[in-house]
């Protein structure tokens, strides 16, 4: 509950629990302090709300709470002061190279290294957890600031004389950069800096949380020194919406970070502009079911309590989803991966172009229903023989890799793993794009609209009947791949455009979109155009195909691992569980898999309605033994299946919004 500060007037703590109870909800996150405090603070660089009247409301949502078994984690954000600190203190403050502060009203942005966030935060901090009996703190927009989210200005890297001070010991004397470029070896350094001081930062505050009380959990955003790791399944602002946001989100995590809890929040607000109106009820069920199926507990995010909110909508979505997860939470939670694929992600929060790859080559293998893992970029190295174990591993436009990094994937590579690369990806390491992929790079960016591919050959490329010519738009990179092995999908020239009368002259122009070289173990195949990109925001089948061709290529036992006759707006979600109870928190041998089927039948691209029910459908996954039962969660009847050489057959009669199918061991 993100509460309003008018709000500290009203809100009941009664109400409050009663709503808790109602939806099945065993955790509240409520404000406590850091932009302002909603409780009787004492610290007089802590500005109190000027709402708050009754001075023991969150003494008593607290202990309300408590009394009917709910955890209650309380909220920090310190990224702003307002305008009283800051005109005692302006040099806690963000400045930009431009001179310009970043102010929302009468708040204005900190910087990291001043001293509010070095030592007055503690102090806040501890005057909490010394008052009140709190589960856990979670931490809101921790770290460095470039934007004004709110507004959607981008102002610049902080130029605070604490930061340029810190940066300075830090790197043996430079300057803070001004401008974020990613080619530049002095915000390489910059980037090092924010992650080395937020690490100290939150080691530091670990340090003081767990010496007040081991079992108040940290949760916020990043993953270290944390014990909840915090996504947010977001409105996108542009077309096309992505359904897959929570999977995406969990996924990321639950892989990059083995070790954590994960928590991904639907959030309930169109916008920063538009926080009063809820996002429609399907999608929000959508996003539930997806943190179910992939490992995220329950996670919803709103405007103020529940009580005379201002969409109401999605009430019945939280009450049926809350309560059939608490029905069934012996089955969810304790999974383990059955993926022999893996896609890269860049970073924990994709924006862009290279976002836009990463989603297209995710949605070409949802809608195909080749199970995968995500793995964020920086964590490959952290994963050396995770990532050796995949059979395939998707680098969609994946750059800026560390040197570590590198060489996992050059060693999975050797020891066996087939890679498939796209767009972009290496060009920053020349070394690497010759000895993975035999490739090098005559011209990077180059505008593809009005070029032609030709599927030529049909042992590899089996999906174009009747088609010789596939269209092309976004970059097509002109790359020298005369050392891979073989040279696929010749590159017609853009002929000439115009009436019909004068078009033609697609002559070939010597480069080709697809490079396959092979290794003693593996193959290593290069596509060097935006073919994620294409396809997710055009949605061309024939785009899909290429890569799903290739896939199949390169690892044939993909296609009878996991076969369904399933259509491809439903998402399916293969993993292998273990009971999830207290007796088994330290048991890591499996009690069979489960497989969830997520119905987004009713999405239509920029609208969510109700999903149609399916009927009919049919399941062969291959499993590691027979099953002795499988059955279903939403009424727990048992399946007819058969079994025959470690493959399960399983029909589903209907699949309605949701459902999970068991199968234990």
């Amino acid at each position: 509950m993100n509460l309003p500060a008018y709000e500290a007037a009203t809100i009941n703590a009664d109400s409050i629990v009663t709503d808790l109870v109602a939806c099945s909800a065993n955790t509240l996150l409520i404000n406590a302090g850091g932009i302002m405090a909603f409780y009787p603070t004492k610290l007089d660089f802590h500005y109190r709300n000027p709402y708050l009247k009754d001075n023991n409301v969150l003494a008593d949502v607290i202990r309300k709470c408590h009394e009917k078994g709910i955890k209650v984690i309380v909220r920090f954000d310190f990224s702003r002061v307002n305008e009283r600190i800051f005109k005692a203190h302006p040099d806690w403050c963000y400045i930009s190279p431009k001179g310009e502060r970043i102010i929302n009203t009468d708040m204005y942005v900190v910087s990291i290294n001043a001293p509010y966030v070095q030592e007055k935060a503690f102090r806040i901090i501890e005057e909490v957890i010394d008052t009140f009996p709190i589960d856990g703190i979670f931490l809101n927009m921790p770290g460095y600031q470039v934007n004004n989210p709110y507004e959607g200005k981008y102002h610049g890297i902080d130029q605070n004389d604490y930061d340029k001070k810190r940066f300075a010991e830090f790197s043996g004397g430079d300057a803070l950069p001004t401008e974020e470029n990613k080619a530049d070896p002095l915000f390489q350094k910059y980037l090092e800096f924010k992650k080395v001081t937020v690490e100290d930062w939150s080691e530091r505050l670990r340090k003081l949380v767990k010496s007040k009380n081991e079992q108040i959990a940290i949760c916020t955003y990043s993953d270290k020194f944390v014990d909840i790791i915090r996504h947010e399944s977001q409105s996108m602002t542009t077309l096309p919406y992505w359904p897959y946001t929570a999977s995406d989100n969990v996924g990321n995590a639950v892989n990059s970070f083995p070790e954590h809890i994960i928590s991904n929040a639907s959030i309930q607000q169109i916008s920063f502009q538009s926080r009063y109106n809820a996002v429609e009820p399907e999608e929000t069920r959508i996003r539930l079911c997806e943190n179910i199926a992939n490992g995220s507990g329950l996670d919803m995010s709103m405007m103020g309590d529940m009580r005379g909110y201002e969409d109401e909508r999605s009430y019945p979505v939280f009450r049926k989803v809350y309560g059939f997860h608490k029905n069934n939470e012996a089955y969810f939670g304790k999974y383990k991966s059955v993926a022999k694929v893996a896609v890269i992600a860049p970073g924990a929060w994709p924006n862009g172009e290279p976002m836009q790859e990463y989603r297209g080559i995710q949605l070409m293998l949802r809608e195909a229903h080749i199970p995968f893992d995500i793995v964020e970029d920086g964590q490959i190295a952290h994963l050396e023989q995770k990532v050796k174990g995949y059979k395939l591993i998707i680098l969609p436009e994946i750059s800026y890799l560390k040197p570590e990094a590198l060489r996992v994937l050059k060693e999975a590579s050797q020891q066996g793993t087939n890679l498939i690369a796209t767009n972009r990806t290496f060009f920053d390491s020349p070394e690497t794009l010759e000895t993975l992929f035999g490739a090098k790079i005559d011209k990077k960016d180059n505008d593809g609209a009005g070029n032609y591919l030709v599927p030529d050959d049909r042992s590899v490329f089996r999906s174009f009947k009747g088609q010789n010519m596939l269209f092309w738009k976004f970059n097509l990179g002109l790359y020298d791949l005369s050392g891979a092995h073989r040279r696929l999908l010749p590159v017609l020239a853009k002929g000439r455009p115009g009436p019909p009368e004068i078009i033609g002259g697609h002559d070939a122009t010597g480069y080709y979109a697809l490079g396959i070289k092979n290794h003693p173990k593996s193959k290593a195949a290069l596509f060097p155009i935006n073919l994620g990109r294409i396809y997710y925001m055009h949605g061309y089948e024939e785009h899909k195909y290429l890569l799903l061709d290739v896939i199949y290529h390169m690892l044939p036992e993909i296609a009878q691992d996991f076969e369904t006759n399933a259509p491809a707006r439903v998402e399916t979600v293969l993993k292998e569980f273990t009971r999830n109870t207290h007796e088994n928190r330290a048991k890591n041998t499996s009690d069979g898999q489960i497989l969830h089927l997520i119905n987004l039948t009713g999405f239509s691209g920029n609208t969510y309605f109700e999903p149609l029910p399916v009927h009919d459908l049919q399941f062969k996954i291959r499993l590691a033994k027979k099953p002795q039962k499988v059955f279903t969660l939403t009424n727990h009847k048992p399946l007819n299946f058969t079994w025959k050489d470690g493959t399960i057959s399983v029909s589903l009669t209907r699949l309605a919004e949701f459902e999970s199918i068991v199968m234990e061991w």
